[in-house]
């Protein structure tokens, strides 16, 4: 598959480790793109959930592809997240083309832009970290449920796919408030600091908009996640927009091939991804 090229990526929230995430996805999207840089903000490995004894030759296949593109060129600029919190020890990293950092502030094309993952938002976190786990568990089964529910209504009634997670976020309007809040906020610290842009993951949920107050205005994006929307941002001709992953649009990428594929992955990254179950 011919490669796009494109100034900036941004993805969040892929979640590996867990049974939700969508890594044959990702690799396949991570294959068809050739970034200047490449922004992982956040929940990339997801260290609240993990388990040495969960993480197929797809989540490993993500990580390659990602060091791939370190050494093809590819700028890499991890910002932490909440569920891979425990790298914050390590902020401010900087090595090759390789950074890791807890939020980031860029001028891309005379715009400054303010990226960082979102959870500093979240007042469960700051308040009832045990619980905003416990709700990260139900949401990752209630994923799993929803791929089964899925199955189901394509092979046996022969109806379209169904989001029990987004059905659900819409009709509580806690959650509707929650994301309203989260995106208003965010919009409100970039309009005081006169950033062009905010940046944030975190809340699983897409968006670009401008938000305009009495203050000022700033385009507001959020990269969604790659266990239900499957979306990134893309920086090219200038402007923003919006990656949909459609499976149709890539060719089928088999459990062999990854296998194949991360057979050559250094023994300093399987050392690593062991060590965080300990």
């Amino acid at each position: 598959m011919e490669k796009r090229s494109v100034d900036v990526v941004v993805l969040s929230d892929l979640h590996l480790g867990t049974y939700g995430s969508r890594a044959k996805e990702i690799v396949n999207y991570l294959r068809s793109i050739s970034p200047q840089m490449l922004i992982l903000n956040g929940d990339i490995i997801d260290i609240w959930q993990f388990s040495k004894h969960y993480f197929p030759a797809a989540h490993f296949g993500v990580i390659k592809e990602i060091v791939n593109m370190m050494s093809n060129g590819t700028r890499v600029i991890y910002i932490t997240g909440n569920h891979d919190e425990t790298l914050r020890r390590y902020s401010d990293i900087d090595v090759g083309n390789f950074q890791l950092t807890d939020k980031l502030v860029i001028e891309i094309n005379n715009k400054m832009t303010w990226v960082f993952h979102g959870d500093v938002f979240d007042v469960t976190m700051q308040h009832s970290k045990w619980l905003a786990k416990m709700g990260a568990v139900g949401y990752d089964t209630l994923i799993l449920i929803n791929r089964f529910a899925n199955i189901i209504s394509e092979k046996v009634f022969k109806k379209g796919k169904l989001s029990l997670s987004k059905k659900i976020k819409n009709s509580v309007k806690s959650a509707v408030k929650f994301i309203n809040n989260f995106e208003q906020t965010a919009a409100d610290i970039g309009i005081s600091n006169n950033y062009d842009y905010v940046i944030c993951g975190h809340i699983h949920q897409p968006q670009k908009r401008i938000v305009e107050t009495s203050a000022g205005k700033v385009t507001y994006l959020n990269s969604g996640d790659w266990v239900e929307h499957l979306t990134s941002l893309e920086y090219y001709q200038n402007e923003w927009k919006i990656f949909e992953y459609n499976e149709k649009n890539f060719p089928a990428v088999s459990e062999k091939d990854i296998k194949a594929s991360v057979s050559v992955i250094t023994d300093h990254i399987n050392l690593y991804i062991n060590s965080l179950a300990i």
